[in-house]
């Protein structure tokens, strides 16, 4: 049974083994955030395109600007405003934000630095050379390539990318991934339980969780515990990138899923990690698809998912595997787990002042969904660790969707 860790970097190290250039297609900016960038992009002109202010306040030439110095205001630039005159000894220019500074001007003093009595306006401080200037050219050059392939377009990105002009991006084709729950007690969500049955919360969980990641979810449905329609849906699902399936892979007479990828010819990796939520997890390739084997009690679907799926889906997009989002905070309360199993408990983290202080939530164990849906993380407690008291320092792992 494999660490979290290891399991982590051996779904890492084959799929990146397997990864084949993916097809790819242009997408409006408009329409690309969470896609993965296939071919660069470049700067159609220097950036700024002209030495820009960042204040409001007077253009001056900074050996003019003495506390006490009094220059004359000339003119008015506003943002957008045409600049054509050089700024002449012994005058400034009132400057708006973001607007271009004259010739000659090599410092913006703030308005709230000087006095005015109409044109002569008066300095309280002295002006030092570049100040409230971003110089032309500083940001990026012409030419320069500010977007590579591999990198994941969010809204920092895809505003870059609207700011040289690339109206149409060249992105990977999002990787297809299947998803498949199994079990006779698994009903669809338009339907009414019968009074032991359930309904497919797993497929909504996962088809969010897949397009979180970057990945295009496709839907199955749900399996019966019966080899016949097993095989059939697992076979379809194999058409994809990937298959993930939730449920069938435990030790009970009626988890199927190992038996029936094992006659469709699946090259095994792993089948159990130890981490609760979420022992029994499988990876496996068969034919050019990648499986993941989930468990069916939700929470350790979703946990299992975050931990083993989405650096797979990264990686099939051609962008680089993320690092797991762990960071550090304080423990409310202590903590009491049994040792052998790395544990990720929902929790709740909240900030007081700097310092983030985090508390496991009450749950009924891997089923319960309405302990998760309060958490904003979770609390990762080592397998070596038992006891954890309060105010020691601990990892978490943070639920990006909601953070």
């Amino acid at each position: 049974m494999l660490t979290y860790e290891q399991a982590r970097r051996t779904v890492i190290e084959q799929v990146q083994k397997a990864k084949a250039p993916r097809a790819t297609a242009n997408i409006s900016v408009w329409d690309a955030l969470g896609f993965v960038l296939a071919e660069e992009v470049r700067t159609d002109r220097e950036y700024p395109p002209f030495h820009r202010s960042t204040r409001d306040g007077y253009a001056v030439r900074a050996l003019e600007a003495l506390p006490g110095a009094t220059l004359r205001c000339v003119a008015e630039i506003r943002a957008g405003g045409t600049v054509t005159q050089p700024l002449a000894p012994g005058t400034c220019a009132q400057i708006m934000t973001g607007a271009a500074a004259p010739e000659g001007a090599d410092a913006v003093v703030m308005i709230e630095h000087t006095n005015r009595d109409d044109d002569s306006v008066r300095f309280e401080r002295a002006a030092q050379p570049g100040q409230n200037i971003v110089p032309r050219g500083s940001e990026a050059k012409r030419g320069q390539t500010i977007l590579s392939p591999g990198m994941r377009l969010g809204y920092a990105e895809l505003a870059l990318a609207a700011q040289v002009g690339a109206t149409q991006l060249r992105c990977a084709c999002k990787p297809r991934v299947a998803i498949l729950s199994t079990g006779d007690e698994v009903v669809a969500l338009d339907q009414q339980p019968g009074a032991f049955q359930i309904r497919n919360s797993n497929s909504i969980s996962l088809a969010t969780q897949v397009r979180l990641a970057g990945g295009e979810p496709v839907l199955l449905g749900n399996a019966a515990d019966r080899i016949d329609d097993l095989r059939d849906k697992i076979a379809r699902g194999l058409l994809e990138d990937a298959l993930a399936l939730s449920g069938g892979v435990s030790m009970g007479k009626y988890d199927l899923v190992e038996t029936v990828l094992k006659d469709l010819g699946a090259q095994s990796y792993f089948d159990a990690v130890a981490i609760r939520p979420g022992r029994p997890a499988v990876f496996a390739k068969c034919g050019d698809a990648f499986v993941f084997g989930l468990p069916g009690n939700p929470v350790s679907t979703m946990v299992t998912f975050e931990l083993f799926v989405v650096p797979a889906i990264d990686l099939l997009n051609g962008a680089p595997a993320r690092d797991l989002p762990l960071v550090e905070a304080r423990l409310g309360a202590p903590l009491n787990e049994k040792q052998g199993l790395a544990h990720f408990l929902p929790a709740r983290v909240e900030w007081r002042g700097t310092t983030p202080e985090v508390r496991a939530l009450p749950w009924q164990g891997s089923g319960d969904i309405a302990a998760l849906a309060h958490a904003n993380c979770f609390l990762v407690v080592a397998a070596d660790r038992g006891q954890v008291t309060a105010g020691e320092t601990v990892p978490i792992m943070l639920r990006k969707d909601v953070i």
